[in-house]
């Protein structure tokens, strides 16, 4: 009998069926992948494996007038973990990256170890709404910050511990080289990479640049798969932005904000220089202030900047008007003299009073010595004068009750009613700055009218755009809103305001020996609970210099000053010293030469006070 071999046909057929059957579930399989489910499978497998990369542009630097930096951009990190993927054989080097790291053990420890987050579910019905909205399901974690701004060096140090999961993103942050030096004027940009104030917002198109990107694949370790980049277009780098602010003039500013807070108290305090032909702001600083680099440490309320957005009592600074007015429409000459002994004073049948002078007037007073007094009854006179009409129109024509056109956001325009919204003593408040509100701003272009030759100046604080290989861009120039009046008016006021800080004017205080200094007091009550305190003022004094040849325009504004012994703020007690002290430092460092006196020149062609390459003058 022949002996049958292991196998049978019974387990031939067993083997085939069991093969062919597995050649037809892969082979079914296989269908499902690539035919049935492909479009469904492709999808998942592109979320998965497609990206796109950011790749930031880097945004412009802010440069002062002499090409210092204001503002620039940092290389950090932010450093993050993905806790799935973890090693426990990179325990040991945790200690080590929380040292890198800044961080305490026990917290770092903590996010690492920690994979899942409880998430709660919605509710699918009403039926299930109670059970669905107390279950909970853990989603595990694949991101976790662990630091922000970390630089290269020690992002460096941290990829070299080779820890599997724990991998960095770069950004660029904005630094501020000053601190808070101009911190009102450049502003900052937040961690979003929002532009927030100043020129940062302004200048915010010049300076962010266009972020470029690029498409491709990456495999399960998050790494890119260059191969399968398929397109990418380069960042465009932001322009650099050069203002027409000088460091040193700034510096010198703050310093004298910093005096003036420290010996007056006040609540507020502005300081502003500007180049008195163009117009252009060399310097402009407030108290309080604030570190860009810890803005957020910083209310709201002291990141405003107080010299746009602001409102005060011009007071006697704004006498320049009506006086300018009325020479300007040839109603009176500088010695044309006024009955100033009385505040009863008729108009237009009815007895106005107008408001007292510090000293009494038993003489008439010429329109200069209006000026140089600072009479009140004076100014009222002068505004009766002209009219109500012409008045307000010559308050507009100065700037009075309109925007500035300064660059920044949240400027304000003042308050300047309508004549038919006028009282019946308006006429005598209004000349002497009362009933009429201004920012600190629209008070030092009011006065730089006078300085300019007539000419409204529209503020600008940025001079030029500029690329990354320095060739300009764009350049700002002079830029003149009106005419408001004639050169001839304009040289005739310069005269009269000499007297304010000469012997006998109301700020000797503000004078700078061998140079004419031309300018004006003002000491304004503020309002408290709806009355004008006797305590509460804003003293200033606003002023330019040389007087027949003027170079720069100088605003002191300090808002309720503290005095020793209760006394009140005068503007020349509390500001007119403060442009004395900044006039003669500027003297020096922008080289002004006197026009009387010892060592005088002759008059000579006004230049600009700042000098770039190829701007446009």
């Amino acid at each position: 009998m022949a002996r049958r071999g292991f196998t049978s046909n019974y387990r031939v057929v067993l083997l085939a069926a069991v093969v062919f059957a597995c050649l037809g579930g892969v082979g079914t399989r296989l269908v499902f992948l690539h035919i049935i489910d492909r479009g469904k499978l492709l999808g998942y497998i592109e979320q998965v494996r497609r990206q796109v990369v950011v790749e930031p542009a880097r945004r412009g630097n802010i440069y002062d007038a002499h090409q210092h930096l204001l503002a620039t951009n940092q290389s950090v990190y932010t450093l993050g973990v993905d806790p799935q993927v973890l090693r426990e054989s990179d325990r040991e080097k945790w200690p080590e990256l929380a040292a890198l790291l800044g961080l305490p053990y026990a917290q770092l420890e903590r996010v690492l170890t920690l994979r899942t987050r409880p998430i709660q579910t919605a509710a699918s019905d009403s039926a299930t709404a109670s059970a669905a909205a107390a279950s909970v399901v853990n989603r595990p974690i694949r991101w976790a910050k662990l630091r922000e701004d970390i630089d290269e060096a020690t992002y460096e140090k941290i990829r070299s511990l080779g820890i599997k999961g724990v991998y960095g993103n770069r950004v660029f942050r904005r630094v501020y080289p000053h601190n808070a030096l101009a911190a009102h004027l450049v502003g900052y940009v937040n961690k979003e990479g929002t532009a927030a104030a100043g020129v940062e917002a302004y200048a915010d198109f010049y300076l962010r640049g266009q972020d470029g990107w690029r498409e491709g694949e990456r495999d399960g370790a998050r790494r890119e798969l260059a191969q399968f980049r398929t397109r990418e277009v380069a960042p465009t780098n932001g322009y650099n932005v050069v203002l027409s602010t000088d460091i040193i003039v700034q510096h010198l500013v703050e310093e004298e904000l910093a005096r003036i807070a420290r010996e007056l108290r006040p609540d507020k305090a502005t300081i502003i220089v500007s180049d008195a032909r163009t117009g252009f702001i060399l310097g402009m600083g407030n108290y309080p202030s604030f570190d860009l680099n810890a803005y957020g440490q910083a209310p709201l309320d002291v990141q405003r900047n107080f010299a746009i957005t602001d409102q005060i009592d011009p007071g006697s600074t704004f006498k320049i008007v009506p006086a300018a007015a009325a020479l300007n429409e040839k109603l009176v000459r500088p010695d044309t003299r006024f009955d100033c002994s009385t505040e009863q004073i008729e108009y237009r049948g009815r007895m106005l009073r107008a408001m007292p002078d510090t000293h009494r007037y038993d003489q008439p007073l010429s329109v200069a010595e209006i000026i140089s007094r600072s009479s009140n009854i004076g100014a009222a006179r002068l505004g009766m004068l002209l009219g109500e009409e012409r008045l307000y129109d010559y308050a507009r024509a100065f700037g009075f009750g309109e925007k500035s056109g300064f660059p920044f956001g949240g400027e304000i325009s003042g308050q300047l009613n309508p004549v038919k919204q006028w009282s019946a003593i308006d006429i005598t408040r209004i000349p002497a700055g009362y009933s009429v509100s201004a920012t600190p701003l629209q008070v030092h272009y009011a006065m730089g009218v006078i300085a300019s030759g007539g000419e409204l100046l529209r503020p600008q604080i940025i001079a030029q755009v500029r690329d990354a290989s320095g060739e300009v861009v764009y350049s700002f120039d002079r830029a003149v809103r009106r005419r408001v009046i004639s050169p001839a008016t304009a040289r005739e006021m310069a005269r009269m305001l000499q007297a304010v800080a000469a012997p006998g004017g109301t700020a000797r205080e503000a004078a700078i020996p061998g140079y004419e200094v031309a300018g004006k007091t003002g000491t304004a009550q503020k309002l408290v609970n709806g009355r004008y305190s006797n305590r509460a003022h804003v003293g200033s004094f606003v002023g330019f210099f040389p007087a027949s040849r003027p170079e720069v325009v100088i605003s002191v504004i300090v808002d309720n000053a503290r005095l020793p012994n209760g006394r009140s703020a005068y503007g020349r007690i509390v500001a007119a010293p403060s442009f004395k002290r900044i006039g003669e430092q500027l003297v020096q460092y922008l080289d002004i030469k006197p026009t009387n006196g010892p060592g005088s020149v002759a008059p000579v062609s006004p230049r600009p006070l700042f000098s770039l390459q190829g701007a446009t003058q």
